[in-house]
């Protein structure tokens, strides 16, 4: 008969055997689930969708258009591009090497060959699958490629692993462009985004986000591409619109504060659409909270995102949600890719942070905060018009759903705080 320290030893290595097992599975299944469905995409392209005109409004001094085709955005931005006369400030998370990758690396090209001030930032672990001759630039293009691994000597510095998440374009200090929009082919027509053009005093918040990144960044070395990023002018308050930015080097995420601040607010209604649904549970209770209050509650996500693990995991919070009075529609025919949400017909945010874990305490991400009942309407419209190529999901039908599913999406579950 063993020692009491012998068995405890034994019930220890049993322990943690049992949970490397479990936790085996999990990622066992995950890949699984993962390769499957990239089979099942192989050669599939997404059914067109109905998407709604390009929309300018006044707010403030600023004006504000809303874009909700890749085509449409990446014209306009050219267009920008081309005119600008003094500096262009780009950054996005995916640029891929493509036809739409290359005329926006073009159009770049040729404004730093005339002259302009131009500045580059790229997500190096984004575009690991790019063409490495896509990623080399001209001596008079600026170029910051954010690092595949971040931290250097500071492994342990979480701090430090977040990834550049944003996609900013600043024209010289008098156009601005911000949201969800990767810069790709399938971007142009096969994925439903939003992404806002913005004119005005409103663009000086982006253009400082842009020279805060790159200044915190940037290598010291002596080479052009990574010289400091100085401003000239000095910013002035917009009442109407504001900036918000999750900064994980200086472990600062707004972010999610201004997201439960206006739906704690909330009194008529709340029209969120997300890539990917894996909240934490304070905001699953606020946003249940707004529905047992009489707040009309709806959220947009796709039937099946370009993330299949993220989807089961997510799915983990419906029963409570669709129980409380929310109402669930999943985008059917394409990727919905958007971030955005409208309360009230006054309150509207549109960026890059989507409701999960990486990018409310993960990532860098930039998302516009309007107080603006013109803009409220043009963003209603839009969610209007998703809802039209959406399944409403029901209780009932959730319930219903068969036993393997809700094995899987019980397995997966652990995984959310991950996603």
């Amino acid at each position: 008969m063993g020692s009491p320290l012998t068995r405890l030893e034994r019930l220890l290595r049993s322990a943690r055997r049992a949970l490397l097992a479990v936790v085996g599975f999990q990622l066992a299944l995950a890949a699984a689930l993962s390769l499957v469905d990239a089979y099942r995409r192989r050669g599939k392209r997404s059914r067109p969708f109905p998407v709604t005109d390009p929309r300018s409004v006044e707010v403030g001094e600023s004006r504000v258009t809303t874009y909700t085709y890749g085509a449409d955005v990446f014209d306009a931005m050219v267009e920008a591009i081309q005119s600008a006369t003094r500096q262009i400030l780009f950054e996005t998370y995916i640029w891929k090497s493509d036809r739409t990758g290359e005329r926006i690396k073009e159009a770049l090209v040729a404004a730093a060959d005339r002259g302009v001030e131009v500045y580059c930032i790229y997500d190096s672990f984004a575009n690991l699958v790019s063409d490495p001759r896509f990623k080399r630039f001209p001596g008079n293009v600026h170029v910051l490629p954010y690092p595949v691994y971040p931290a250097g000597l500071r492994f342990l510095d979480l701090r430090r692993y977040g990834r550049d998440h944003r996609k900013i374009l600043v024209v010289d200090s008098e156009t601005a462009f911000v949201g969800g929009y990767n810069v790709g082919d399938e971007y142009a027509s096969e994925w439903r985004d939003t992404h806002l053009r913005i004119v005005g005093p409103a663009v000086w918040d982006l253009q400082r986000a842009f020279a805060d990144f790159w200044n915190l960044h940037r290598r010291r070395r002596f080479r052009s591409s990574e010289r400091p990023l100085l401003l000239e002018t000095a910013g002035s308050w917009e009442t109407w619109l504001r900036v918000h930015r999750n900064v994980p080097r200086l472990w600062m995420f707004p972010i999610r504060g201004m997201y439960l601040e206006a739906i704690n607010r909330a009194s008529e209604r709340i029209w969120l659409t997300t890539a990917y649904f894996l909240p934490d549970q304070d905001f699953v209770d606020a946003l249940k909270d707004a529905a047992a209050r009489g707040v009309d509650v709806r959220i947009i996500v796709p039937l099946k995102s370009n993330h299949v693990v993220a989807d089961w995991a997510s799915r983990g919070y419906y029963a409570q949600l669709l129980a409380s009075g929310v109402r669930i529609f999943r985008f059917v025919g394409a990727m919905v890719h958007a971030k955005t949400c409208t309360i009230d017909g006054t309150w509207t945010t549109v960026g890059t942070a989507n409701i999960d874990r990486l990018s409310l305490s993960g990532n860098y991400e930039i998302n516009v905060e309007v107080v603006d009942g013109s803009l409220a309407e043009a963003m209603e419209e839009i969610f209007a018009t998703d809802c039209s190529n959406s399944l409403e999901l029901t209780l009932g039908e959730w319930q219903a759903r068969d036993m393997h599913r809700k094995f899987t999406e019980a397995v997966l579950g652990p995984l959310r705080p991950l996603l």
